[in-house]
């Protein structure tokens, strides 16, 4: 495959990833803010800072509120990382790939970019904040759904599922990040009722209540909650899942082309780190450290597969 159609379906699904993902990172910031009424601008501040566009939003605004914090998530073309912009992003690189795409996957994309336009057509209200939400939620599955049911299972889908999981690791990671380091009010905090409340509510922004709920009802602490969303690989949005699913995808690329690459050895790397931790080494490093890294580790290797697959150039 040419190194463009590649590049083409790794950043259509990336994009298409991180659309759904910052609405989901939205709603945890939402979420949490409904269960605290005190220093509300910090609470936005953390949201916009963990959606790594902190600095492209001080360009433009010079407060932070509900309403401009999610504008500029959800419908701001200045922001590269809003769900517009990815949402046209998305179908855009599908348009330079539609070739190898099944009819089902182009219309499912298209349609996504058609109903969020008209959807962030003028700016959403706080009262109709979850329904915008869950209705962009939808649509992503939506493509994800055409892809399964209608993709051979080649090099195609491959560098699709790759771009996914290397962007929903990153945003999973910080998704986490949100509550953790930055919207737990302080350490005596930890632990504490608001603590479990807040963790809760992370849950639900990944889709993973029910399903901790259906594991291990009575332990809603943040110790047992953190160890899921982390290393469960049974929970598709988990860390470990992610890392997973893009190796294994990695290596089916290594087979096809019967050639290996640096990022298939990075890959391997980040999912041997995975297995040497457990949630109580985690939290006595310090979990907002261990994010910290995990992010840095998966942007090197969406970075290296970018170049071993000559996405460019």
């Amino acid at each position: 495959m040419l190194g463009k159609t590649a590049g083409g379906l790794y950043w259509m699904f990336r994009f298409l990833e991180r659309s759904e993902n910052t609405a989901r990172l939205l709603e945890a910031g939402f979420r949490m803010a409904l269960t605290r009424s005190s220093d509300a601008e910090s609470e936005w501040k953390s949201v916009v800072i963990t959606s790594g566009t902190g600095l492209g939003y001080e360009k433009k605004y010079d407060s932070y509120s509900d309403t401009l914090v999610m504008d500029w998530l959800l419908r701001d073309t200045d922001n590269p990382s809003s769900v517009i912009a990815g949402t046209k992003s998305a179908r855009d690189n599908a348009r330079l790939v539609r070739t190898a795409l099944t009819t089902e996957v182009w219309e499912a994309v298209n349609d996504n970019w058609m109903t969020l336009r008209d959807l962030l057509a003028k700016p959403v209200t706080t009262v109709d904040l979850p329904a915008a939400l869950a209705l962009i939620r939808k649509q992503s599955a939506l493509v994800r759904g055409a892809l399964h049911g209608t993709m051979l299972r080649n090099d195609i889908y491959d560098f699709a599922r790759i771009g996914t999981f290397v962007e929903r690791a990153d945003n999973t990671a910080r998704i986490i990040d949100v509550k953790y380091y930055t919207l737990l009010p302080s350490a005596s905090a930890v632990g504490s009722s608001l603590d479990n409340v807040q963790w809760e509510m992370i849950l639900r922004s990944v889709s993973a209540h029910r399903c901790f709920r259906w594991l291990d009802e009575q332990d809603m602490t943040a110790t047992a909650i953190a160890d899921f969303l982390i290393f469960d690989k049974r929970l598709p949005r988990s860390l470990a899942f992610c890392v997973k699913q893009t190796t294994e995808n990695l290596r089916y690329l290594e087979q096809e082309y019967e050639t290996r690459h640096p990022c298939h050895d990075l890959a391997d790397k980040l999912g041997r780190q995975l297995k040497t931790l457990d949630i109580n080494t985690v939290f006595d490093h310090g979990l907002h450290e261990m994010i910290t890294e995990f992010i840095r580790d998966n942007n090197a290797l969406g970075a290296q597969i970018e170049k071993d697959f000559r996405f460019i150039g």
